[in-house]
């Protein structure tokens, strides 16, 4: 098949459609990526990229990449990620429509982390084209708006909601990375049919293989390990303040591998509150952090307390689930759910540090035997749920079966 895959991020950038969209690629797919100049978390372009560049990459696998310009994200203040947004969706069909006008398309595929408006993109795309539009949606909007702070006008949120809908209409299908998803999707979308399809991991069947990277140096002691983004909705200040109530606990590290929006906040208030037992390692590579995951005594996976949040499953859980290592989830909702059904963590309330502390204490004092345990009763769960190869397939699938229906309805139509 023939894929234009639609997202405003990609590689450099470290999101879960790279591993997906090499596997689509490896499967013998023909996979062409639309998507913009890299420059998250950091909100500055990649060396080596322009802001205001066009044109044709391709990745080391061998699949072409189409780069438009986009504003940088710059400082992340609610103007700058309007301009962000919105430029990639300009830039996208303006220009990507003109580079690509010539190719040919089975389906087009838009992967939908915030914002959810560049799915315009792929709606123009699929009416050009006359093909299907898949949308693999990975946060809910307008509420994802609401709970990150950066608009709180009831009239914008509505008018979002509106061009969501509308979005959600024109789709030919449309797959939720979150069960709890389903309900409230499925309400708005009209005859567009709704699937789960959840984020596959990226994890190797032996995560703990140094590849041709510098492996990250943890602290002695017991470690747990937060990797990811450290932004608005991970809930950053209960870390910290869990790392304040275990001060008295001086074998235990909380080492936070990433870089995000609170990263320069994070740095300060470890400083300001003498929090000797935090490590900000910073940003690593993908498969440097799953080495460091490998090495850790827990991962730690922390959110907000919000509607929208509670109903998302953050991509990185499947990715902690394959590395086999015990879950520590301050967190509600479904993410919390698939923690407690798999065995393979402690879960508290979203934003309770006193409860977290307890919790990482907690798995400190328990037998290795029993960390163990649920590490692999972890990688059991991702094995069945979350892996890559499967999950691929079962997109292909997804992918032919709305091709042949999008043909039956033209055909229909036209007779």
């Amino acid at each position: 098949m023939d894929i234009l895959v639609v997202s405003q991020h990609f590689w450099p950038e470290n999101f879960r459609i790279n591993a997906l969209v090499g596997a689509l690629h490896d499967a013998g797919c023909r996979v062409t990526v639309l998507t913009g100049q890299p420059n998250y978390p950091d909100g500055k372009i990649f060396p080596g990229y322009g802001a205001w560049r066009i044109g044709m990459q391709t990745h080391p696998a061998g699949y072409p990449i189409m780069r438009v310009p986009v504003v940088p994200r710059g400082s992340g203040s609610a103007l700058r990620l309007g301009l962000n947004y919105l430029s990639f969706i300009g830039t996208s069909i303006l220009f990507g429509g003109w580079k690509l006008r010539k190719s040919r398309f089975d389906v087009v595929f838009v992967y939908g982390p915030s914002p959810a408006l560049q799915a315009l993109t792929g709606v123009y795309f699929g009416a050009i084209h006359r093909i299907p539009l898949i949308f693999w949606v990975q946060d809910l909007w307008p509420e994802s708006l609401s709970s990150t702070g950066y608009v709180r006008n009831r009239f914008i949120l509505g008018g979002v909601a509106k061009i969501v809908n509308w979005i959600y209409r024109r789709c030919d299908l449309i797959l939720v990375q979150s069960r709890s998803f389903l309900a409230h999707v499925t309400s708005v979308s009209g005859s567009t049919p709704v699937i789960y399809y959840p984020n596959p991991g990226d994890v190797k069947s032996d995560p703990a293989v140094v590849g041709t990277f510098d492996p990250v140096r943890i602290p002695d002691g017991f470690n747990v390990v937060f990797a990811g983004n450290v932004g608005t909705v991970q809930s950053v200040d209960t870390i910290l303040d869990a790392a304040g109530h275990l001060a008295s606990a001086p074998d235990v590290n909380i080492v936070i591998l990433g870089n995000g929006s609170k990263f320069d906040w994070t740095a300060e208030e470890v400083k300001k509150r003498s929090l000797s037992n935090v490590h900000l390692l910073g940003r690593v590579g993908p498969d440097a952090a799953i080495e460091a995951m490998s090495r850790s005594d827990a991962l730690l996976i922390t959110l907000n307390d919000s509607e929208g949040l509670n109903r998302t499953v953050p991509s990185k859980l499947s990715t902690y689930l394959g590395v086999g290592k015990p879950v520590l989830a301050s967190m509600n909702g479904e993410g919390a759910d698939i923690v407690k059904a798999s065995g393979a963590g402690i879960v508290c309330k979203a934003e309770n540090a006193e409860e977290l502390a307890k919790a990482i204490l907690q798995m400190r004092d328990m037998p290795k035997e029993a960390r163990h345990a649920m590490g692999l009763a972890g990688r059991r769960w991702y094995d069945k749920h979350f892996e890559l190869g499967t999950l691929t397939h079962t997109l292909i699938h997804h992918f032919r079966e709305t091709a042949a229906r999008y043909k039956n309805q033209r055909d229909a139509a036209n007779d």
